[in-house]
């Protein structure tokens, strides 16, 4: 007799515990939605709902009017006949129901699907019916391809409890192809999380304080997941939403609060002569006057160098803005206090251009600024290092390369990172390492919103260049398309034969970079032959070995090339204010903070600008990426509003705001760059006041327990243990 075998014992987190779940689903969720735990599956939250709560009858359905997009009407109604007729167009065999209640009769009619429906229903069954109601030929009230559930019970006392896709509010769940072939559509989906929740809902742990929870009239956890799945009303959803986004928030401020009592507790090594002859003679000898904001930043650096724990600040300023000089200024008072300082750029175009303005700006000063890259030849290479090991070096200016192990500074005392957003959480820990504990000055020209910048730069002291230099006239920006091919370029040459220089840049992306830089290369060929043969062209791109590159840029900084064909590696740092006009190809495959870059490239002088957005919306429909004809159109309407916000305004904060409602803070900024985790439910451009209301908490629990030691806070400590605790660490790099 064989042997009989014990099924496997499934730890309570492992997905199969769940009922309706086998080795082919675990293996889908886990690959298609990086769902691998009960715990994830109940967190795999509906996109929306459809409300088929509003049960009528049958003769109501001809004045019926929806109470809401998402609402639907249903039946409860019994069935009366059965036919299975054949489509006078297509002879393929329909199914309809004729179904009854106490007030008429009306139609149910599915196209296909006959064998399935006819073995489902009786005459005399009771079900409820959800659809919108359309009228046939003859004016009979008829529903087309409804959703239904058969009662469990009879049509005088159904069992509402047994519905399960009508009859009340319905969660819709997004899915793929992989997961539609293992069943798990969104019925699929509904059925599987409601299995969990009914066996495993004791996994759902409670992770806010009970005074939190009544301070702000919160519900608990566990029925705030069952109604974000099945809602009982809209006002349930609406409470158990507000309940799981403001634990989102709370803990994303609960970490920038850590993080920012940690950095407190820091002392300095460093100590700073903030007011020497070294930036004293820097701001005298400037070929121009600051703005109110530059003077009023610098102010806040000298404050900052003069405290007792490090500098941990953010300096935002949209292009154009002067970041660069305020930055020097700090990077002088730390070399008039004996230390070196560390200037790090994404792009060797760009260290290679802040080294140029850095050496440019201090004019004829006794400081050594050396260049580190990773494209540098050996024998310079090494020189350089032994620069910055000896402390000869008293700027270094570089990318990437200044991370590398063997790189040592003699004694370095501020770092300063340009575009941080470019730079991973432990590059930049690596970066810091190279010191004791230096300070750190983060800048950015892409504005960051305010709700973003207090989640991802919440523990930075922030400061804003809200003032743009006297002479800047705002830019002029239109869209175009290849009809206005012939007057754009006629344009061009009246820009050229004023003296003016431009811009055109070509998309390169990275997924398909060998493929874009021959286009790049051949419509560079096509402009310098066919359309300004008579006009000195020049090509950059971030494959071009670095004496290329300077090759170029010098030519165009020195006016010998009056157009610049470039990819986007001119996105950041490009200075050269006899550019008067950026004209950018497909403009609809650009980032709106990428296309706020690029403009920002010109209206560097005092002649007026232009940026020219050539659109081609056709682009999506040739190149769908696997989409659908929805996934297309959603494609095509995101580039339009990106566009229009180009043309709206020039102003850098409205621009930052559009691009947050559209791509969300995680695409916007890059989650896993910043150190901060995903969210699931809140969205920081909807929800400000609910993160300021968490931020308060968060900061005020801190501020009295700072260690989560209370025995009231034992599930923060625990939830933060597990979740964030690696996050507070790396949070501190700035």
């Amino acid at each position: 007799m064989a042997k009989l075998v014990s099924p496997p014992a499934f730890d309570v987190h492992d997905l199969r515990s769940v009922r309706g779940i086998g080795p082919a689903r675990t293996a889908a969720l886990q690959t298609e939605k990086g769902v691998a735990t009960v715990e994830d599956l109940l967190s795999y939250f509906p996109y929306g709902y459809l409300d088929r709560s509003h049960v009528v009858r049958i003769a109501d359905l001809k004045s019926y009017r929806p109470r809401s997009h998402a609402d639907t009407p249903t039946v409860v109604a019994q069935v009366y006949r059965k036919e299975a007729p054949r489509s006078r167009r297509s002879q393929k065999v329909m199914f309809i129901l004729t179904v009854r209640d106490d007030s008429g009769f009306m139609k149910c009619v599915w196209f296909h699907g006959y064998k399935w429906l006819n073995e489902a229903f009786d005459v005399g069954d009771v079900a409820a019916f959800s659809g919108e109601p359309v009228r046939d030929k003859r004016g009979f009230i008829q529903f087309v391809h409804p959703v239904f559930d058969r009662f469990r019970g009879d049509e005088d006392e159904p069992d509402w409890g047994s519905l399960f896709n009508t009859g009340k509010i319905i969660p819709k769940y997004s899915s793929t192809d992989a997961l539609e072939r293992v069943g798990l559509d969104s019925r699929g989906f509904r059925t599987v999380i409601r299995n969990a929740l009914r066996t495993h809902a004791d996994l759902i742990e409670e992770t806010l304080p009970a005074a939190v929870l009544a301070k702000f009239g919160l519900r608990d956890r566990r029925s705030a997941f069952s109604a974000m799945h099945f809602p009982e009303s809209e006002e349930d959803g609406a409470a158990a939403r507000e309940r799981l986004k403001f634990e989102e928030l709370f803990y994303l401020q609960l970490m920038v609060a850590l993080r920012r009592r940690r950095a407190a507790e820091d002392r300095r090594v460093q100590r700073y002569v903030v007011d020497g002859p070294g930036v004293g003679r820097f701001l005298t000898d400037l070929p121009f006057e600051l703005t109110t904001a530059q003077t009023r930043v610098i102010g806040e650096l000298r404050g900052d160098l003069r405290a007792l724990h490090p500098m941990n600040r953010l300096l935002q300023g949209d292009v154009g803005s002067g970041k660069t000089v305020v930055a020097l200024a700090a990077a002088m008072m730390a070399i008039d206090s004996g230390y070196q300082v560390a200037f790090m750029a994404p792009t060797e175009i760009l260290a290679e251009q802040h080294y140029r303005t850095v050496r440019s700006l201090l004019g004829a000063q006794d400081v050594t600024v050396r260049l580190l890259t990773g494209g540098q030849r050996k024998k310079l290479r090494e020189d350089v290092l032994e620069d910055v090991r000896s402390g000869r070096a008293q700027i270094v200016v570089g990318t990437h390369a200044v991370l590398e192990e063997h790189v040592a500074f003699a004694n370095l005392g501020l770092v300063v990172i340009d575009e941080q957003h470019r730079f991973g959480v432990l590059q930049r820990a690596a970066l810091r390492s190279k010191g004791h504990n230096p300070d750190v000055l983060v800048m950015t020209a892409t504005p960051i919103p305010r709700t973003l910048a207090m989640t991802v730069y919440g523990d930075l002291d922030a400061s804003v260049l809200d003032e743009m230099p006297a002479n800047r006239k705002p830019v002029r920006t239109a869209i175009r398309t290849d009809a206005d091919k012939e007057k754009i370029a006629a344009f061009l040459r009246t820009e050229v034969g004023r003296g003016r220089q431009v811009y055109i840049v070509l998309p390169l992306i990275e997924e398909s970079e060998k493929v874009d830089l021959k286009a790049a290369t051949v419509e560079f060929e096509r402009l310098r032959t066919e359309v300004f043969p008579d006009l000195r062209l020049d090509l950059l791109h971030g494959r071009l070995k670095g004496e290329e590159k300077d090759g170029v840029m010098d030519r165009f900084k020195a006016g010998e090339t009056q157009i610049l064909v470039s990819t986007t590696v001119i996105e950041v740092g490009i200075d050269v204010p006899n550019a008067t006009v950026m004209v950018v190809e497909n403009a609809e495959r650009f980032g709106l903070a990428q296309l706020h870059q690029l403009r920002g490239r010109v209206g560097r002088g005092a002649d007026q600008s232009y940026c020219i957005l050539m659109a081609n919306y056709g682009w999506f429909d040739a190149h769908p990426g696997g989409k659908d004809t929805v996934g297309v159109a959603e494609e095509k309407d995101s580039a339009r509003r990106r566009l229009e916000t180009m043309v709206r305004t020039t102003d850098g904060f409205v621009v930052a705001e559009e691009d947050l409602k559209i791509r969300g803070p995680g695409e916007f900024y890059g989650t896993q760059q910043s150190g901060i985790p995903e969210l699931r439910i809140a969205r920081l451009d909807e929800d400000g006041a609910l993160l300021l209301r968490a931020r308060a908490e968060a900061f005020a629990l801190v501020e009295s327990d700072p260690h989560l030691r209370s025995s009231d806070h034992r599930c923060l400590r625990h939830t933060f243990d597990r979740r964030y605790k690696e996050l507070v660490g790396l949070g501190l790099i700035g």
